[in-house]
């Protein structure tokens, strides 16, 4: 018997997924049913595993009731974590006193150095599980110095225009909740973006309060008034706190050095765009053009010897 064509998609894509960088692999693998690109798999796992691994589908018997077991097992987890994520949402919602299930949240952080390469990572979760896919960066515009409410007030006001100008676009349907990364002033300049598109009253908007450990404390609105969390969603909070941090920093760090490599190789004279792409193509970083030595440097397509020793001395 074949898994439904659905069914056998997301098997054969999960073994794929699961087994790609797996270097200990079975040689028998149990599956409840076959999969139509059995032989296919079979041949690619043989391949990495360099000796034959055969899929199994037993019929009857002991290895069919394990599958059978494993089969029960896997959705008796699944079940649970579902409940959980569901829980976790009710007591936001309990807690919180929203109007509906918040099933998407979004979080907003901006990233700058003394309010230089201005930029703000943004981080999704659908129903109670954070979507990386949904994580989305932004480059300030409209904002020059560092004005960090400012350039909040943009970048949330810029997502909002997305979801409203087409609901099926990369940024998919607005939130239920925002979540502040930072206290009153942060809340004010969401609520300010919301007030463009009279929001204010759809989407609520609270503040993720820090300890001095830098991990969640509580919830604030704007009257400041504080909402206490369990344990369960506290990890929850500090999870997407951290992804969205995690976003916004590694964004900085990318136009930052990007920034910084550009004007450093575009200081000496003979390095076009295109020299430049080859160096950092063959290299990865100034840093590590500035420690190679010159022979390597002039091995580089559109280097001469000359240029190298420049390149070296300038750097």
């Amino acid at each position: 018997m074949l898994f439904r064509s659905e069914e056998a998609e997301i098997v054969s894509g999960f073994m794929k997924q699961y087994y790609f960088d797996k270097k200990d692999l079975p040689s028998k693998i149990m599956l409840r049913y076959d999969l139509e690109d059995k032989v296919m798999l079979e041949k690619w796992l043989s391949d990495k595993a360099s000796r034959k691994v055969e899929l199994k589908s037993p019929q009857k018997g002991e290895k069919l009731k394990f599958v059978e077991m494993a089969e029960m097992n896997s959705k008796i987890t699944l079940e649970n974590k579902l409940k959980d994520k569901t829980d976790i949402l009710e007591e936001l919602k309990d807690v919180l006193d929203l109007a509906e299930l918040p099933r998407k949240i979004e979080s907003f952080d901006i990233s700058n150095i003394a309010g230089n390469f201005i930029v703000a990572g943004m981080c999704a979760a659908q129903d109670g599980v954070i979507k990386r896919n949904l994580s989305r960066r932004f480059k300030i515009k409209t904002v020059f110095g560092q004005d960090d409410p400012r350039c909040m007030e943009e970048v949330v006001a810029r997502r909002l225009k997305h979801s409203l100008e087409n609901e099926k676009g990369g940024f998919g349907k607005l939130p239920n909740l925002i979540l502040a990364d930072g206290g009153i002033t942060q809340i004010r300049a969401i609520k300010s973006a919301l007030k463009q598109y009279d929001l204010v009253e759809k989407i609520p908007v609270f503040g993720m309060v820090k300890d001095d450990k830098h991990s969640t404390r509580v919830l604030i609105n704007e009257a400041r008034e504080e909402f206490e969390i369990s344990e369960k969603l506290f990890h929850f909070i500090t999870n997407l706190q951290d992804e969205v941090h995690k976003t916004a920093i590694e964004y900085h760090r990318k136009v930052r050095d990007k920034e910084m490599t550009k004007s450093k190789l575009d200081e000496i004279a003979g390095i076009g765009e295109k020299k430049r792409e080859e160096l950092l193509k063959e290299f990865g970083s100034v840093k590590k053009i500035k420690e190679a030595a010159v022979e390597e440097i002039a091995k580089v397509k559109g280097i001469n010897l000359k240029l190298a020793q420049k390149i070296k001395q300038e750097l």
